[in-house]
């Protein structure tokens, strides 16, 4: 029973958010109290949610001060020259803008934290995808994908909690992998490239100049400056292509356009903006790069070092307080709404994980494996990843799931270093999942809904997932 209430919980979940019938906040909160009733439980609704916030409440601290923090940074202009880089290089293309997406969210994925790769890819691309009128929901993806392949790295997670489960060394699961990580990287770039020609063809191709030259005949508006220039609406509207993308994209672009507050949020190439602090550059460069350096060194944790970093560059940046409480005030949406969905979430995933409901799930996984399929568990566990680490946690796969697996592997001969590194198939799918609180982050900085991004995600997350599976399989990685 617990196993099909586990699983009608999350389907009503993703129906519901996809249909646009509640937002996810709400069913983040109401669907899982809802079942808990259902399953017997309700009088430890109240255990189940306070166990879930505390133990999301040091992630919820790390995206508030790290969304104050780059928010700071693309106040003073930090990004402008990467945005002005990037732009540069793909000419106003549509298709080279989403390539660049994709390379760009890989790249800065060398930290190993999601919701930090998502800040920053976010803020350098928001403008180019605004002022071309591109599908949002096309970054959102792209950057969900190529970080979900970057995520099996050893420091970024899943391949250390495959190593701790299962006693291994993640130098000895990820290293023969990187080949088939490889190649699903790869396949990101190229499913970005045919994205960007669907794009292309929707949308035409402008020059550079007339780029240059709307942004300086478009009324921009500083965070929390009070100007009325709205750039939406001056947006160019490239000629040449009239093609039509899928109801999830026009949708998000039909509320980009009609949302002004994103102009106000995100005109990092407006040279007069009064927060830019150019003399401050050298300074604002080496503490992003300190903290980043500190955070994958691991020298305090995540949240204090964002606390710190965020106090350090209000104090430094904007001495005096009027403007401090400026700054504050204008990132204050964005910070209440990813930290709002983070505590939402600590309410589903506590009455999945106290009412018994993941375990019964993974449980009925395991069981209904048929006989025949133990020498190729490694492939089993590889196919399994995609739902399972899109339906729990990571922590609830690699540390529930997967010993399991691994054990009913050993028994057909299967060795525990192919079944951890078929676990890690799943990840860029995993990326996208409605328990990942840096999901939020990406969605919410873009103003893309969840449901549209789910939509549009997670057939193509999927493909990259079993596209790494086969290259592992072909190189006899798995």
């Amino acid at each position: 029973m617990l196993t099909i209430l586990g699983f009608a919980m999350i389907a009503t979940f993703l129906v519901l958010i996809m249909m646009k019938k509640m937002s996810p906040i709400a069913a983040l909160v109401l669907i899982p109290a809802l079942f808990c009733v259902f399953v017997g439980k309700g009088a430890k609704l109240g255990d189940y949610v306070i166990e879930g916030v505390t133990s999301l409440a040091p992630t919820a601290a790390m995206l508030m001060f790290a969304i104050v923090y780059f928010g700071v940074m693309i106040d003073v202009g930090l990004f402008d020259p990467i945005v002005r880089g990037i732009l540069k290089f793909c000419k106003a293309d549509p298709m080279r803008i989403v390539v660049g997406t994709a390379i760009l969210a890989a790249i800065v994925s060398l930290d190993g934290d999601g919701s930090t790769t998502f800040m920053i890819t976010v803020s350098a691309m928001y403008p180019l995808y605004k002022r071309l009128k591109m599908s949002l929901v096309v970054m959102t993806g792209v950057a969900a994908m190529a970080n979900g392949v970057m995520n099996t790295l050893p420091w970024g997670g899943p391949t250390a909690r495959a190593a701790t489960a299962l006693k291994l060394d993640a130098s000895d699961i990820f290293v023969p992998m990187i080949p088939a990580l490889a190649v699903g990287l790869l396949a990101v770039f190229v499913l970005s490239y045919f994205l960007g020609l669907r794009e292309r063809k929707r949308l035409g191709v402008l020059t550079l100049n007339e780029v240059l030259v709307e942004e300086k005949e478009t009324e921009t508006v500083l965070v929390g400056s009070g100007g009325t220039g709205s750039a939406a609406a001056k947006s160019p509207v490239a000629t040449g292509g009239s093609g039509s993308g899928t109801d999830a994209e026009n949708d998000t672009e039909d509320d980009a356009e009609n949302d002004t507050e994103d102009d106000e949020r995100f005109q990092a190439l407006d040279p007069d903006r009064p927060t830019l602090r150019p003399r401050l550059y050298g300074f604002n460069a080496l503490l992003t790069v300190g903290l980043l350096t500190a955070m994958i060194m691991e020298w305090l944790p995540i949240p204090v070092l964002f606390l710190l970093g965020a106090a350090l560059a209000l104090t430094v940046n904007f001495p005096h307080i009027p403007d401090q409480k400026a700054r504050l005030a204008a990132h204050a949406d964005n910070v209440l709404n990813v930290s709002g969905m983070v505590f939402a979430a600590a309410v589903f995933t506590g009455v999945l994980q106290g009412t018994g409901m993941v375990d019964h799930m993974a449980k009925w996984m395991v069981d209904v494996i048929p006989e025949g399929m133990g020498p190729h568990m490694a492939l089993v566990t590889g196919v399994l990843s995609l739902p399972l680490t899109y339906f729990m946690s990571n922590d609830g796969f690699y540390f529930g799931v997967l010993p399991v697996l691994a054990e009913a592997g050993a028994a057909h001969g299967v060795t525990p270093l192919e079944m951890a590194r078929a676990s890690l198939v799943g990840q860029p799918l995993h990326m996208s999942s409605p328990l990942v609180p840096a999901v939020y982050v990406l969605v919410g900085m873009a103003k893309v809904e969840f449901g549209d991004h789910t939509r549009f995600v997670v057939k193509w997350a999927a493909l990259t997932c079993l596209i790494i599976l086969a290259a592992g399989m072909l190189f006899g990685i798995i």
